[in-house]
Parts: structure tokens; sequence; C-alpha cells
């Protein structure tokens, strides 16, 4: 669907919640996924990347996200990471992606959403893939997660270029992006 402007409240809504839930353990809480990228269309679930100190601890909070509605899932196919999901599989609300801080993948999503927030086009050809493969795999979710990869790892490429300055000479991309915490600002949605 096209971007709701009411993602940002939602997603701050449920991050005071997490900081709750976690307390000390939290470093960063950071809105990501389409639905953190104004010029996209997105699946209306909200994505949350949480830095915790450490991810060995966060399996000692499954309770507490049960509580909230959360299905602990582990690891679920990311090494290093805890996944949680709200809702039914039908109608997924949110999906928490918990992650050391350091881990390798807190800066791929976080490059990525900064990538296509700064670059509307590339934003927009995403939603327009994403809206063409919803119709086209209705039923089918792996077939969608596949046929769009090609894409992400292209816009990774391009976002890790743009955000390092070394990989931007080389690679000839844009402007280096704001540094995320300075702004408080496996796969994207």
């Amino acid at each position: 669907m096209p971007h709701e402007p009411h993602w940002a409240r939602l997603f701050a809504e449920e991050a005071e919640l997490l900081r709750a839930v976690f307390g000390d353990e939290l470093v960063a809480i950071h809105h990501i996924g389409s639905t953190a990228i104004p010029s996209t269309s997105a699946k209306p679930i909200i994505d949350i990347l949480m830095e915790v100190r450490d991810i060995e601890k966060t399996d000692g909070f499954n309770e507490a996200m049960r509580r909230l509605g959360y299905e602990p899932k582990g690891e679920f196919g990311i090494p290093g990471r805890r996944y949680f999901r709200r809702g039914s599989s039908r109608a997924r609300t949110h999906h928490v992606h918990a992650f050391q801080t350091g881990h390798p993948e807190v800066e791929r999503h976080l490059a990525f959403r900064d990538y296509l927030i700064a670059h509307p086009p590339q934003a927009q050809a995403y939603g327009r893939l994403k809206e063409m493969l919803a119709q086209q795999c209705a039923k089918d979710r792996e077939s969608y997660t596949n046929l769009k990869s090609g894409f992400i790892e292209e816009m990774d490429r391009r976002a890790r270029a743009w955000r390092d300055p070394r990989q931007e000479r080389s690679s000839g991309a844009g402007q280096k992006a704001p540094d995320e915490r300075a702004s408080k600002h496996r796969r994207a949605t």
C-alpha cells in the first residue's frame, strides 16, 4: 500500500513499550524497512531494529515480549539476531529484529533505509517492484522475497558505497550519509 504517515507514530509508540521491557540492555532502537521510507509502498508491518548490549541476554526477555503479543522466533535464519513478530500470519503488525550493537546487519539495515530516503526515485522504483510482485505472487511469499532480492542486493551495494567514502571514490556513488546516532534517526521489507 502507499506510504502512510502514521507509521512513524506507530513505531514511536512501540519503541516506548520496547524501551520499558529492555531497559538498560537496549542501546538504540530504529524504524527500518519500507514503512520507514516515506516515498515507497510497503506492507503495513512496522519493522523495528533494536541494538542491544548482549544478544544472549535478549532471550531472557521472551516472556515479557509474549505479554506484549510478540512471538519469539530465536535467530530465525540470521545468525546473531533475535526475531520477534506480532500478529497472526494473515495480519502481522510488527517485526522486531534485535542485534548486538556492532553486528554488520545493523549498519546494512540502516544504510539501506537511509539510502532510499535520500534517493526517492530508487525508493519509488522499489515500491513499484513490490506492488507488482505482490500481485504476481499473492499467495507465494517465498517467490515474492526471492524476486525482489536482486533489487535489494543492488541497493545494499549502492548504500554501502554512499555511506563509506572509500567505496564512494571507487564506485562514483553519491554523497556520504549523515551519522545515524547523531541525527537520532535479513532483508529489508
